[in-house]
């Protein structure tokens, strides 16, 4: 069979645009419907699912604090619960206190030079200790005192360290008030104040097996149990004579 094409190409190119046209307004249509359709389902969940969600979120919220109001003493379990998270934090930040008296064991000179303490501060805020004493020997014995204060190390493991740190005990060494007195027995002696900022590792429990050492002896901290009866003495009356 023959077929004969009577229609001229510019009426073809006509029809084929016709068709096309219909096509993309067709798909337009479709996509503007999926569009609209897709707004209104997500309008209801905003305004629909959403309402329904934090109708079921208040009343599970009343329901369980209605609960909670059922349980005797709850404010105080909540405060110990607390305390407890907290518990482990506290312990790795307490000071190891007791040390301080390993440190005046070591500070302490040797005779002639003998030193009797009557005070001792510590301000864990600025770091500073300060001690009050006196002495018989004088001046003399107070040099001495502040010369092994200045020479005492700090040896110990920081944490889980396998090498020691060694680091020394005191800085910024500071002379207070000294003058003349008399003790308890009548004797004359000098009474003074010095003060120093310590090294911080000194009262930290992570500084493990510390060791004080001075140009005289050395301690083991947190292991000596008896304090010497003689480390501390009582303060000598005014006696005139202040430098």
């Amino acid at each position: 069979m023959i077929e004969v094409n009577l229609i001229p190409d510019v009426k073809q190119e006509l029809i084929r645009a016709r068709t096309l046209r219909s096509m993309i307004v067709s798909i337009s249509i479709l996509a503007m419907l999926a569009s609209g359709g897709i707004v209104v389902l997500l309008s209801l969940y905003v305004f629909a699912g959403q309402g329904v969600r934090n109708v079921f979120a208040d009343n599970a919220i009343k329901s369980e604090y209605a609960e909670l109001k059922k349980v005797k003493d709850l404010s105080n379990m909540l405060t110990i619960q607390n305390q407890l998270a907290k518990l482990s934090e506290t312990h790795s930040n307490k000071m190891v206190s007791s040390r301080l008296f390993d440190v005046l064991g070591v500070i302490i000179p040797a005779p002639p030079n003998d030193v009797s303490l009557t005070s001792t501060d510590v301000n864990t805020e600025e770091g500073i200790l300060t001690i009050s004493g006196q002495s018989g020997s004088g001046f003399a014995a107070y040099e001495a005192f502040k010369k092994t204060i200045a020479a005492t190390k700090l040896i110990f493991y920081e944490g889980d360290a396998t090498e020691a740190t060694n680091v020394a005990l005191a800085s910024n060494i500071v002379d207070g008030e000294r003058s003349y007195g008399e003790d308890q027995d009548g004797r004359r002696v000098l009474r003074f104040t010095i003060s120093f900022t310590y090294e911080p590792a000194l009262f930290a429990s992570t500084s493990k097996r510390m060791v004080v050492q001075g140009p005289e002896r050395r301690n083991a901290t947190d292991s000596f149990i008896a304090i010497p009866e003689s480390l501390f003495t009582t303060p000598a009356n005014d006696a005139g004579g202040a430098q």
